[in-house]
């Protein structure tokens, strides 16, 4: 069972890299099952229904998001309808939209989880005990449990990587817009990655016009970011499920360039 994740989605750039890497990468590598991060999709920040629509039909199969997925109000529109598309499942009760989704291939029943942390983070439930809490919910309902935690602190990454080890395939990170370089698989069996990097602008900083973040460093003063252009990079990772054997045959990151 091939599973790709996709780095957050930054904006034109990173939506043009999407759109032109990501059924490409879906031929080559013979992908089963594709994820992908789209809460900077729009403008830098947040997600709409249009754009949803366009990374579904470009062979994504679930939308994962973060601290971000309420910035562009239409998303409202469709949250609770489209099940393909998760928020943090660690927002209060009532919060519209789903946390997780339990999906169906030929292969496979996957369940995706997504989490937001609390470090440096607006605040949200503890993404630990929504965890244990979704994993009860999920049963003996899937094949593979995935897990996306968004988040600041690696620490806190890496802890709930310890905490879900052995009790599901992956934990992968999102949100820094920095790819890290450490892929393990953990004691009891879990691949693991910090955090999956950015699909967006090479020259930039996290995906935003390095002009004007510079003058935000050098003054203080307060400043309007706004996504850079330029050639555009898709950073992702790749793991290879042995189902029948319940381990994992490969992972690795990738980086590809437009």
């Amino acid at each position: 069972m091939k599973l790709f994740f996709v780095g957050d989605i930054c904006g034109r750039p990173g939506r043009q890299a999407a759109q032109a890497l990501i059924p490409k990468l879906r031929r080559e590598m013979d992908l089963d099952f594709v994820i992908a991060n789209g809460e900077n999709a729009a403008g830098g920040v947040g997600l709409t229904p249009d754009i949803l629509q366009e990374f579904l039909q470009q062979g994504v199969d679930v939308v994962t998001s973060g601290n971000h997925i309420w910035d562009k109000r239409d998303i409202f529109k469709c949250i609770d309808e489209e099940p393909r598309l998760l928020r943090p499942a660690n927002y209060p009760s009532g919060t519209p939209g789903r946390g997780w989704g339990l999906f169906e291939t030929p292969f496979a029943r996957i369940a995706v989880v997504n989490l937001a942390g609390r470090v440096y983070m607006p605040p949200v439930d503890c993404p630990f005990r929504a965890a244990d809490d979704v994993l009860r919910q999920i049963g003996g309902k899937a094949d593979l449990i995935v897990v996306e935690m968004h988040a600041e602190a690696t620490s806190e990454k890496k802890a709930l990587g310890y905490y879900l080890d052995g009790r599901v395939a992956c934990v992968v990170g999102t949100h820094t817009h920095v790819q890290t370089a450490d892929e393990q698989i953990l004691p009891q069996g879990t691949v693991y990655l910090s955090d999956l990097g950015m699909t967006g602008a090479e020259e930039s900083i996290l995906g935003m016009d390095k002009d004007i973040v510079l003058q935000k460093f050098l003054t203080g003063l307060p400043v309007r970011f706004e996504v850079a252009s330029g050639s555009a990079s898709l950073c992702g990772f790749y793991v290879d499920f042995d189902l029948r054997r319940k381990s994992v045959r490969e992972f690795r990151r990738i980086k590809e360039t437009l």
